[in-house]
């Protein structure tokens, strides 16, 4: 029988979000890693590619508290929402003024299409900065991955527009048409595609990989690629108080297909 084609998606293994004390630290993200770490230096002989998202954010972006303003002038704190009634209303403005339309038509297209509300973050994975880097113990097993096979991880940048937040890895929350990195990722969809099994981790569960996860799913040719995914359910976790949105997606997805399972399995 040929060997099976498994491909290997690692959702935003970043420093901002797994090493303790990152700016945006998923709480469990550090021991994920370090599971991640020995399951690719385990399986990584079965992996036919190897493909991890890079969350990459400018200081000044739609969702970090510098881009907003109250009419007293001070910036929302982190984990503040915003909302387009408040932004109609007055209570949120762009701080810079040219960008008030643009901002409003964002707030208002995120509640239209049904995903997120505007959440404000603490800046993280700005780059060039360390949390924008990989974990080291995920850096280094890759890098082995690369040697061994002679091969180049599929690196996947993400979220440099600043009007946009880019959650998902294969297309933004709102779609800028003057920017292609917005848009679907239609070749990694296809790349996936021919896989027998796709392998996914990462972080956070709540929001990057669940979004990529059922971004991944809708834009497959057939529903019943679906089951080619699987989680791996030890390397993931959600940020904190959004549990229930990760709880969510594992059921939605459970539900169309998708598998589940551990870092003990695989190995075993």
């Amino acid at each position: 029988m040929p060997m099976k084609r498994r491909e290997l998606v690692i959702i935003d293994p970043q420093q901002s979000f797994c090493k303790k004390g990152g700016e945006l630290y998923v709480d469990g993200g550090e021991e994920d890693c370090e599971r991640a770490a020995l399951l690719i230096q385990g399986i990584g002989p079965t992996l036919y590619d190897c493909h991890v998202t890079l969350d990459s954010h400018h200081l000044l972006h739609i969702a970090n508290p510098m881009f907003w303003m109250s009419p007293k002038g001070n910036h929302p704190n982190p984990f503040t929402s915003i909302t387009a009634a408040e932004v109609e209303a007055g209570e949120w403005r762009a701080t810079v003024p040219s960008l008030q339309k643009r901002a409003l038509e964002y707030v208002r297209t995120l509640e239209k299409n049904g995903r997120y509300t505007l959440t404000i973050w603490t800046p993280h994975c700005l780059i060039g900065s360390t949390g924008h880097s990989v974990m080291p113990n995920i850096f280094n097993a890759l890098t082995k991955w690369e040697e061994e096979n002679i091969a180049m991880v599929d690196y996947v940048s993400k979220g440099s527009n600043l009007y946009t937040e880019h959650y998902s890895a294969v297309r933004a929350d709102v779609i800028d048409p003057a920017d292609p990195t917005t848009q679907l990722n239609k070749r990694l969809i296809d790349t996936l595609e021919e896989a027998d099994e796709i392998l996914f981790f990462g972080e956070a569960r709540s929001h990057c990989l669940a979004n990529t996860m059922q971004d991944i799913a809708d834009g497959f040719s057939n529903d019943d690629y679906v089951k080619k995914m699987v989680l791996v359910t030890d390397c993931t976790s959600d940020v904190p108080g959004f549990e229930t949105l990760g709880e969510n997606f594992v059921r939605t997805m459970v539900a169309r297909g998708m598998r589940v399972t551990t870092t003990k399995e695989l190995l075993a």
